[in-house]
């Protein structure tokens, strides 16, 4: 039976790619800060105290899967804190930088023994951390998170190529969530195309940027 780590499993994206994995009969590992009733219903095998912020928790998760091998890790854990030139605050940007590009770095580098060769590696990100598509400026801490998060699985990429371990950067869409105000695409509808970009997810696909729909974006 396969093996799946998604981080933040407790609602939206997360939480649906959790139901989804489920269906497809794999041992499905949800980590997140705090669990819901939607996701203890899915039955699945629950890790709560994941904060992004703290190397502690990784350690944590990392003895919580002793023994377990991963065919697939999907770092999709992440906040957005809306701003703007007159009202960023640069402690919520430092705090975006930290959970949406660090954390999901660092986490994957603490995971790497439990993942295997030919496992796959994926980042949920965000066209909003494409320098090339950005026209309407605002969300400096966003927008930078994100950017850093695709530098980082680049690097990632490149890295891993040698293990044969394939390295996704994937924007899900604007999907109906706590994080866009419920404006979007259903989140049942953006975690079926990811994980559709998953299953094609290849050494020559490793380090590339899509968007949920199969769209190639500009870095």
């Amino acid at each position: 039976m396969k093996q799946v780590l998604i981080t933040g499993a407790n609602r939206g994206i997360g939480l649906e790619l959790a139901n989804l994995y489920s269906e497809k009969g794999y041992t499905v590992y949800a980590a997140c800060r705090k669990s819901s009733e939607p996701l203890r219903r899915l039955g699945v095998k629950i890790f709560e105290g994941l904060d992004l912020t703290q190397s502690q928790s990784f350690e944590t998760l990392s003895g919580f899967l002793t023994g377990v091998k991963l065919d697939i890790l999907i770092n999709n854990a992440g906040i957005l804190i809306p701003d703007n030139l007159e009202s960023v605050d640069f402690t919520e940007l430092e705090t975006q930088i930290l959970v949406n590009a660090i954390g999901p770095i660092r986490l994957s580098r603490l995971l790497l023994p439990k993942l295997g060769t030919h496992s796959k590696l994926i980042f949920i990100t965000s066209r909003m951390g494409s320098i090339a598509d950005n026209t309407s400026g605002a969300y400096y801490g966003y927008r930078m998170s994100k950017a850093a998060l695709n530098a980082g699985a680049v690097s990632l990429a490149r890295d891993l190529a040698p293990k044969k371990i394939s390295v996704g950067i994937f924007h899900p869409g604007m999907v109906a969530t706590e994080m866009t105000g419920r404006q979007g695409i259903p989140p049942r509808e953006a975690a079926e195309g990811l994980s559709h970009l998953v299953e094609k997810l290849s050494p020559e696909r490793s380090g590339r940027f899509f968007h949920q729909n199969g769209e190639e974006l500009p870095w």
